[in-house]
């Protein structure tokens, strides 16, 4: 299904559009959910989760994103609310139990705690950069490197040709090292 096609079906019957759009896109969205939670959530976290990218699908989709096919964009929500769910999950999971307890899970010897926050706090100083060279530049290198999608399916995306994307992608990654440099961060540090 295409958005336009989303679209059409949605000014028709707002009911028929959600079902068919559940329908055709819950399996995907279930495997994105499913992928991201099962080491922290139950099924029915998964499955409220699920209803959460559904119902945020279905208030925020509207002209800009009726230029193809409808995946693209319920994938980038579906893993979007994904990682936000499991960073819920794992804030609620940190706090139900004291380190009073006995039983409490020992930290393992292999994790380098300090080296895990620097690289948090790294990835943190990244995502604030890409999202910092706005738009389409910051669509078009999370989609590139992030979702591993090619010039023309970003074009499609984004309604530009795939050469144009191309060039920009190049232009926004300069930009992008350029940025993270006068912040500290060098290339092999990400």
């Amino acid at each position: 299904m295409t958005g336009g096609e989303y679209l059409a079906l949605l000014e028709r019957s707002p009911k028929l559009a959600h079902e068919k759009l559940f329908g055709e896109y819950y399996n995907y969205v279930r495997t994105i959910a499913f992928n991201r939670l099962r080491s922290t959530g139950t099924t029915e976290d998964i499955e409220e989760c699920i209803s959460d990218i559904f119902a945020q699908i279905f208030f925020t989709f509207g002209e800009k994103y009726s230029n193809g096919d409808m995946k693209g964009f319920v994938g980038t929500v579906a893993k979007r609310m994904s990682i936000d769910y499991y960073r819920k999950l794992v804030r609620k999971a940190g706090k139900t139990f004291s380190m009073d307890e006995d039983g409490v899970p020992e930290i393992s010897a292999e994790l380098d705690l300090v080296k895990e926050s620097e690289n948090s706090e790294i990835r943190h100083i990244l995502m604030d950069s890409i999202r910092e060279l706005g738009e389409p530049d910051s669509t078009i290198l999370i989609q590139k490197y992030y979702y591993n999608k090619r010039s023309h399916q970003i074009g499609t995306l984004l309604s530009m040709n795939p050469s144009t994307v191309r060039m920009r992608c190049k232009r926004a990654a300069e930009k992008l090292r350029r940025v993270l440099e006068n912040r500290g961060i060098k290339e092999g540090m990400i």
